[in-house]
């Protein structure tokens, strides 16, 4: 898998515009290949699951990942181009242990390098008509590339809706992580399998199982933003609670807490700051509840699920065993 996430990078490096000027030093800093003074520097540059699911995907139909080498540029292009706009409307500081794009350059500036960043996924997405592939194919890859876009943005109105309401069901939770989270997994998979030759059902399962993937992915990035290690997440234990973030597990216990304990935890959430106190009885709600356990059994059940549906698109071959792999590993991951 660390071969093909290699490869996926190296396919995203090769379609990025490297004129030397400001807006492509702060596109190459968020990336994780530049210091703040724009010099060559290796960082953390993410997981590139994305990608690497999308080349996988095309590798376990037609045994080679390379019609698939430029989406899978274009959806890690993507992908970044939705955190640098997210880290502003968040007011996220910082990303991958280091600051933003924003943080250190502001929002206009950050604005800018995202716009520019779409625009380039824009690029690497239309090489795709420069292979020989059937034409029907790459017309679908490039609307699903464009739909997913969509998606994502649908996704993320929904998340800033919920900083307004306390009315959020786990189902409305669901329906904004589909698209903001899952929904381009699901196209990974989904594109990787059509640019591979796969036909119309196989593909579909194929969509289906980065879509349960990505459900269950989110999930457990959720359970993190809690549970997780500082060791190993970089962050403190609590801190989507610090962030007042309204992720599942606070969700979750706003339905299963008293009245009294919802009205306390409104509260809380209504300060500029949360208290270490306060911390302490929200996390102790969520042990009551026992909100952890649940939520890790929901990432189990849409694993369960993602499983069945790979193994079913293909027969046994090496790109197969490595999605079950990366989804093992998914399903569990302290990271």
């Amino acid at each position: 898998m660390q071969a093909v996430i290699a490869q996926a990078e190296q396919a995203t490096a090769q379609h990025l515009n490297v004129r030397d000027l400001p807006l492509y030093g702060m596109i190459r800093y968020h990336l994780g290949w530049a210091d703040e003074q724009f010099r060559p520097a290796s960082f953390d540059a993410g997981k590139r699951i994305r990608p690497a699911i999308c080349l996988q995907a095309c590798t376990a139909v037609c045994g080679d990942s390379e019609p698939a080498l430029d989406m899978a540029a274009a959806i890690e292009i993507l992908h970044n181009f939705t955190l640098v706009h997210d880290d502003i409307q968040d007011r996220s500081e910082t990303r991958r242990h280091r600051p933003t794009v924003w943080a250190l350059w502001g929002e206009s500036q950050a604005i800018n390098a995202g716009d520019a960043m779409f625009a380039l996924g824009q690029i690497a997405s239309l090489r795709i008509l420069d292979r020989e592939l059937p034409i029907e194919r790459s017309a679908a890859a490039l609307r699903g590339y464009n739909d997913v876009a969509l998606r994502i943005v649908e996704g993320q109105v929904l998340d800033l809706g919920f900083e307004e309401r306390w009315n959020i069901s786990p189902t409305d939770y669901i329906q904004m992580i589909r698209g903001k989270s899952a929904a381009i997994i699901a196209y990974a998979a989904w594109v990787g399998a059509i640019l591979g030759g796969a036909d119309v059902a196989a593909a579909d399962r194929f969509r289906a199982f980065g879509e349960m993937l990505g459900l269950g992915f989110q999930i457990r990035d959720d359970v993190l933003g809690i549970w997780g290690e500082t060791a190993v997440t970089g962050k403190r234990k609590g801190d989507d609670i610090r962030r007042r973030k309204k992720s599942l597990p606070v969700i979750r216990l706003v339905s299963a807490a008293t009245p009294s304990e919802v009205d306390r935890l409104r509260d809380v959430y209504s300060r500029t700051d949360v208290s270490e106190d306060d911390l302490d009885w929200i996390m102790g709600l969520l042990v009551h509840y026992e909100i952890e356990d649940e939520l890790q059994a929901v990432v189990d059940d849409y694993h369960d699920r993602a499983r069945q549906l790979i193994e079913d698109a293909v027969p046994d071959n090496p790109s197969r065993r490595a999605l079950l792999d990366l989804l093992r590993r998914l399903s569990t991951r302290a990271f």
